[in-house]
Formats: C-alpha cells, sequence, structure tokens
C-alpha cells in the first residue's frame, strides 16, 4: 500500500464536499482580489476628478465584498477542514481496527509509546497536511495566479521585473524540501521514544516510588526529551532558513515595486490607484509565496507521519483467516498438537517435539519449571501464535484452517497475568454482555468473589480504576476467572489462575472448577499441585517438551519432577497448617 493511498478512500468518499469547499475558496480568493481594483477607482477618483468623489460606493463595495468573504470562507472551512477531521477519524478507525488484528508477536515488536504517537501525533500531521495543505495549496496556486494576472493588466514590464525572484523560491523549496522530510522523520521517531518512556514511567510509577528511582527516572525521561528537543532543532534549522527565504523574496518584490512603479507612476504610465493597486496585488502574493512555504512544511511532515502509518497498515497479520475458512463444530471432540516447534522472534526456543492430544469432556493439568513452555502451549490452543513446525489440529482439521472468530469463540482464557479494564467491577466481569443476574452471581461465587463484592460500598458497580489499581493481585485473578466462567465457553484454559490466592480461597475455586468442568475441555497451567491433581491428566513439560502424560498417581511414581513438586507442596501445606 502506498502512504497516499490511506487517504485517497476517505477523500474519493467527501470529494463533493472538497469540491465545494475549493469553489467557495476560489470565490474568497478572487473577492479579495477585487478589493484593490475598488481602491485604485477610489484613489484615481481622489486624484483626477473635479467635484464630489462618491467614496460612500465604494466603501458599500468593499463591505458587501467583505461580507461575501466572511460566509464563503465560513462555507469552505466547513468543507475542507471538516473533511480533514474525517480524513482523522477514518484513519483512527483503520488503525485501531488493524492494529486488532495483529498477531501478539508484532506488540512484542512494539512498545505502545510508539503505536501511540502513530495514533495521535501522525494523525494529526496527515489531518493538517490534507486540511489547512489542500487549502494553503489552492491559496498559492489560485491567488497567487489571479493577482500575477491582475499585475500584468496594470504593466506586464514592472511585473516581469518584480516576478525576477520566484524562479528562486521555486530552486529553494526544491533544495530545502527533501531535508525537511528526512527530518521530519527523525522528529517522529524521537517523539514516539518520548511517548514511550513517559508511559512506562506513569505505569510503573509504583516500583519507581517503592524502589526510590526518581532522579533515574527523571534523567531518563530527560535524555528522551533532549533528544526530541534536538531533532527539532535541527529541522528548526532548516524550516528557519526556509520562511526567511520566502520574506526576503517578497520584499523584495516589494522594493522593486516602489522604485520602478513609483518612476512609472510619475512618468504618467500608470496613474496613482494603479500604483496602489500594484503595491496591494504585492501584499495578496506575498501569502502564497509563504503559502509555498507552508505547504511544503505540511506535506513533508504529512508524508513522513503517513509513511510511518503505512509501515503498520503494511504489516499483515501472520495469524489469521485463509481462504474458504471453516466453522468450527459446536463441540468439538479434540486437540492434536503434533510434532509440535516454536521459536519466538528474538530466536528464544519455547517448544520442541511436542505431541499432545486433548480431548473433550476431560481436565488436563500442566506443570513444569518456570519457563519450560507451558504458557506457550496454551498460546497454541488459542492461536495467538502459529507453530515454528508441527501442526494443531481441532477434530483432524489444522486451526490455521478454521475459522479465528469462531476458533476464539469457543475458547475462554484465562491469562497468568490477567488485565483490568479501568470501568466498574461489573463490566470487566460482564465484558458489555448482558447477562441474567442468577449467572452472574454464579460466577461470582465459583471464582470467589462473593464477599469482596458485598464489602464494597457500590458493589459491582465500584470503579476499580486504571489496570485495576483498586484491586489485589488475586482479586484480579477472581475477576479474570469470573469473568472466563462466566462466558460458558467450550473450552477452558487457565494459566496459573490462583498462583495469588490464599489456600482456602484456592481450595474452594478448584472445587467450583471441578463442579463446572463437565462436558468441557479444561486445561490448567499450575505451580499449586492442588490446582491440578484432581484432573483426568497431568502433563509434566521439561525444558520445552513433554517429559510424561498420565493420571496422577501414574505421573507421580515415574516422573521425578512430578514426584518432588508433590512433596515439596505438602511440606509448604503441612507449615501453613501449624
Amino acid at each position: 500500500m502506498s502512504p497516499f493511498q490511506l487517504v485517497i478512500p476517505c477523500l474519493r468518499d467527501n470529494r463533493w464536499a472538497i469540491l465545494v469547499g475549493i469553489c467557495c475558496l476560489v470565490v474568497v480568493d478572487f473577492m479579495q482580489l477585487w478589493i484593490p481594483r475598488v481602491v485604485k477607482w477610489a484613489v484615481d477618483d481622489l486624484t483626477t476628478a473635479a467635484g464630489p468623489v462618491p467614496l460612500a460606493g465604494y466603501a458599500a463595495q468593499i463591505l458587501a465584498l467583505a461580507v461575501g468573504i466572511g460566509v464563503f470562507r465560513y462555507i469552505w472551512r466547513r468543507c475542507l477542514i471538516g473533511t480533514s477531521r474525517k480524513v482523522e477519524r477514518d484513519l483512527r478507525w483503520r488503525l485501531l481496527e488493524h492494529l486488532q488484528k495483529l498477531e501478539p508477536a508484532f506488540f512484542d515488536r512494539h512498545p505502545t509509546g510508539s503505536l501511540m504517537a502513530h495514533a495521535t501525533n501522525d494523525i494529526n500531521h496527515v489531518r493538517m497536511a490534507t486540511g489547512m495543505g489542500m487549502v494553503a495549496l489552492t491559496d498559492a496556486v489560485v491567488l497567487g495566479t489571479a493577482a500575477i494576472g491582475f499585475m500584468v493588466y496594470i504593466d506586464w514590464r514592472l511585473t516581469a521585473l518584480v516576478l525576477i525572484p520566484m524562479p528562486m523560491i521555486v530552486v529553494g523549496t526544491r533544495l530545502f524540501s527533501r531535508r525537511m522530510h528526512r527530518r521530519y522523520q527523525q522528529v517522529q521517531a524521537a517523539f514516539a521514544s518520548l511517548t514511550e518512556t513517559v508511559r512506562e514511567h506513569f505505569s510503573g510509577i509504583r516500583v519507581v516510588k517503592a524502589y526510590t528511582l526518581e532522579p533515574a527516572a527523571v534523567r531518563r525521561a530527560e535524555t528522551a526529551s533532549d533528544r526530541y528537543v534536538q531533532e527539532n532543532l535541527k529541522l528548526v534549522r532548516i524550516t528557519g532558513s526556509f520562511f526567511p527565504m520566502m520574506v526576503l523574496f517578497s520584499n523584495i518584490s516589494l522594493a522593486l515595486v516602489l522604485l520602478l512603479g513609483g518612476r512609472a507612476t510619475v512618468a504618467g504610465r500608470i496613474t496613482a490607484g494603479d500604483f496602489v493597486a500594484f503595491i496591494s496585488y504585492i501584499g495578496l502574493i506575498t501569502w502564497p509565496m509563504m503559502a509555498l512555504g507552508w505547504v511544503m512544511n505540511l506535506i513533508q511532515r504529512g508524508k513522513a507521519s503517513l509513511e510511518r502509518l503505512a509501515a503498520i497498515f503494511n504489516t499483515v497479520p501472520s495469524i489469521a483467516d485463509g481462504p474458504a475458512p471453516l466453522p468450527l463444530a459446536d463441540r468439538p471432540r479434540e486437540i492434536v498438537l503434533r510434532d509440535i516447534e516454536l521459536t519466538y522472534s528474538d530466536d528464544r526456543r519455547a517448544l520442541s517435539n511436542v505431541d499432545l492430544r486433548f480431548e473433550m469432556g476431560c481436565s488436563y493439568g500442566i506443570v513444569g519449571p518456570p519457563g519450560s513452555g507451558k504458557t506457550s502451549l496454551i498460546r497454541l490452543i488459542a492461536r495467538l501464535y502459529e507453530p515454528t513446525a508441527g501442526t494443531v489440529t481441532i477434530d483432524g482439521r489444522p486451526l490455521a484452517r478454521i475459522r479465528l472468530t469462531d476458533l476464539r469463540g469457543a475458547i475462554a482464557y484465562v491469562p497468568q497475568e490477567p488485565f483490568i479494564f479501568a470501568g466498574t467491577l461489573g463490566d470487566n466481569i460482564t465484558m458489555g454482555q448482558t447477562v441474567a443476574p442468577a449467572e452472574l452471581t454464579a460466577a461470582i461465587s465459583d471464582a470467589g468473589l462473593q464477599s469482596m463484592v458485598e464489602r464494597l460500598p457500590d458493589g459491582l458497580r465500584t470503579v476499580v480504576g486504571e489496570r485495576g489499581i483498586m484491586l489485589s493481585g488475586g482479586q484480579k485473578q477472581r475477576v479474570a476467572l469470573a469473568r472466563a466462567l462466566l462466558s460458558d465457553r467450550s473450552i477452558l484454559l487457565l494459566d496459573d489462575p490462583i498462583s495469588q490466592l490464599d489456600t482456602v480461597t484456592g481450595r474452594k475455586v478448584i472445587e467450583a472448577l471441578r463442579h463446572r468442568a463437565g462436558g468441557r475441555l479444561v486445561i490448567i497451567i499450575s505451580h499449586r499441585m492442588a490446582a491440578v491433581r484432581w484432573t483426568d491428566r497431568i502433563v509434566v513439560v521439561e525444558n520445552g517438551t513433554v517429559s510424561a502424560v498420565g493420571a496422577h498417581d501414574a505421573v507421580s511414581a515415574e516422573n521425578a519432577y512430578y514426584r518432588n513438586a508433590l512433596r515439596i507442596q505438602a511440606l509448604e501445606d503441612n507449615g501453613d497448617a501449624n
């Protein structure tokens, strides 16, 4: 996708508004150009007439032109500036929609602050380029060309002399435009880095305070801010030379008019009114000359931002529906992982030679040392990541052939670090769905949240704050679990769901899960043996490979890791009891 193709669809949809806006802008330009003609007639009458001069009539004409300029200026601003706002809205919606289609690996490579800069600063620059850029470009062409035409009508020889500096503007523009474009890209990159640094410090403010890292945090922000300032200063060295160049050439033209036009007036070749009108046209043509520089400024900034946005839009989701995707059965029978290998983008191997079979209606507990690949297994089942080698099938069909919305719609996933939105407790559980009160109460009770909800003064209407700041780690886990239980989906993937719960609450949650497991495929990852020993099958993962699969008794007899983990867990439980 070409960068300019990002805005073409919206411009095409609003082509009639753009056309009306440009026509009104042209009308405004010609009204502005006609005012010097009225002034010329008034001056000529004042210098040559022997009787009364109809100054009231000339004033009325200028007033009428001013009213017309105001009306038509309002219309073109509504049409052109309004269209630029629609471009901004369209780009932001499409960016969000596209980002939601990208796989988690993309967000592993792109910091949140950088994406925020794309969604704010870059899109604003595109808006300015399509709105005021279009206005300035039209003015530069129409107002400049027409003003030159009126000047030629007054005196073509004087006009030719006045336009001598114009070729210098064209040459200067070509020289400066490429350098401006390169600098704008560097400024945008520095702004993205600054945004990410500030976001990270605000998100981690409690850690910063706990470890008294405020000076280090300030220094890091200052470094990012200084880099942004330095990149802007490098840009200013270019734009700071470009705009004065425009003003210089405009003033050279004005000096030529005063010198040569004054002599022509004294010689009688042009009238005093023509001389005043000529100066007025020089003033009008100054704006198009400056607008040319401003247009280059806006266009280069907008082009740099469009290229940054196009880099995201051109990122093809590696996890997406293929051609003719197949629907998923209401109750799939089995999920099979065969010869699975998974290597992340940083060349870290997570899984190797994995062969597993998960049957619907059964429960599975996955255990293993930290970093052994347990979470990677269920990410493959949810198709959050694609295997580097091997296949994951559901009822004999590769996951890549199954419609992605169907697959994800059948899975309730509780990640190891649950995310809580900045809304109410109830909204975080229901996720915007309309549910029966009895179902909501049952999910809250099974997740061990009932006592907490009863203690809150506003109950489920309690606002939990950004990232659930009002909740403890264990409460966040229970909210995420209630969210999953309420969805009532056929596949339940739980990544260490009781790691931050006390022993008593954890047992109640596990009992509720056992009660709800019937007919579902339940896969639980946990470092607590009590959370998995009740399951039908235990899967032990070590160093990215499956070292044991079977019932609790069989695995505890044959697998050293599982046996030792059970022993250590029993000692910890006895210690807690004492």
